[in-house]
């Protein structure tokens, strides 16, 4: 069975308020057993004109994972939570 990813990109406009997601999306990331390959550091763009922001990649065990961690009552506690704080962009990508 391929896994399933969640990448998304982030901007922080209330880096006190995106404290509280992160806070919350922690315990939906433990909840759901998502394996953290990456939550920030460095980025640096090597083609185009793509500025990501903040660069998170979580990997499940299937893609029908990835999408019930995403519509989970514990995430949608942290999505409530970061209303106001950050510019979102995520998708589910199946892997290979």
């Amino acid at each position: 069975m391929a896994s399933g990813y969640i990448i998304a990109s982030v901007d922080v406009t209330n880096p006190e308020q995106y404290a509280e997601y992160r806070k919350w999306s922690t315990e939906a990331m433990q909840a759901h057993g998502a394996e953290v390959c990456i939550r920030g550091g460095a980025v640096e763009v090597l083609e185009g004109d793509w500025n990501p922001g903040r660069v998170v990649v979580l990997k499940f065990p299937s893609f029908d994972a990835a999408r019930a961690f995403y519509d989970s009552p514990q995430y949608l506690k942290a999505r409530e939570a970061r209303e106001g704080a950050a510019i979102m962009r995520m998708v589910c990508v199946e892997g290979v």
